[in-house]
């Protein structure tokens, strides 16, 4: 097929099938989540389930690639479906509307995907997804902080228990120690130093920013550009592409 010739040329056929046999599914539609979708999509995987309880809102428009003007108000999950059928029509798309969370981890990760990309921005419901995929041996590349970093040649890849200096991580790791969760996260952040912890606002006031922020606990809102998360959703892709080519996908760590 023409649209996949440069990167069947870049793999290899046997490679390139092996890509177009992959499940993937992918939590989290945002600035990081959307920007996988888009590439995986043009990598030519051949069947992706997306998940993501929001709708596209105008707040979005700085740096989510699914959010335009003519997509607000509409929901995350149909926009991207419709985005990834018109890039690859033969692509098998789901469309989960769904907030992840303890009650619909088994609807998200059942079957079981041969890859979760996990690019959830709210503590909560990423430890309760990834302590559902670790228990089910489900392999994982997960997200962790890109708002307020200014430098991706900070950008790294480790085990979820190598990373440092992100806040969201390591509130991450002590939430899922106590379920038992281990080494076997991959994950991409941010080595960057920035001043910011996660935790609650003295006056307990958060600013509304989609009608859906009842979901889950209410989050400050953190600036970020639209280059670093759109990076970050990008290597993510790059290995993810990169591991489901091979024969026993495996990620490999950052050296740096």
């Amino acid at each position: 097929m023409e649209r996949f010739t440069r990167i069947r040329c870049f793999l290899g056929e046997e490679r390139f099938d092996r890509l177009q046999c992959r499940f993937v599914t992918v939590v989290g539609l945002g600035a990081v989540g959307g920007h996988v979708v888009e590439a995986l999509a043009r990598a030519g995987i051949g069947r992706l389930r997306l998940v993501d309880f929001d709708t596209v809102q105008p707040s979005n428009l700085n740096r989510q690639i699914l959010a335009l003007t003519s997509t607000i108000g509409r929901l995350k999950t149909e926009v991207a479906r419709e985005r990834v059928l018109a890039i690859n029509p033969d692509c098998r798309v789901e469309a989960l509307p769904l907030f992840a969370d303890d009650r619909t981890a088994e609807e998200i990760l059942a079957p079981p995907p041969d890859l979760l990309v996990d690019a959830i921005d709210s503590l909560n419901p990423k430890a309760q997804l990834l302590t559902a995929a670790y228990g089910r041996g489900i392999p994982v590349i997960s997200s962790m902080g890109a708002a307020l970093r200014a430098d991706p040649l900070q950008i790294r890849q480790a085990d979820l228990f190598d990373t440092r200096k992100c806040p969201l991580a390591r509130r991450l790791r002590k939430k899922l120690k106590k379920s038992g969760v281990g080494r076997g996260i991959h994950c991409v952040f941010s080595t960057e130093d920035i001043d910011f912890d996660y935790q609650e606002p003295e006056d307990g006031v958060y600013p509304e920013v989609s009608p859906f922020d009842q979901r889950g606990r209410r989050r400050r809102v953190l600036g970020s550009l639209p280059t670093l998360t759109g990076i970050f959703g990008l290597i993510i892709a790059n290995q993810a592409i990169l591991q489901l080519a091979e024969d026993n996908p495996s990620p490999e760590e950052d050296p740096r």
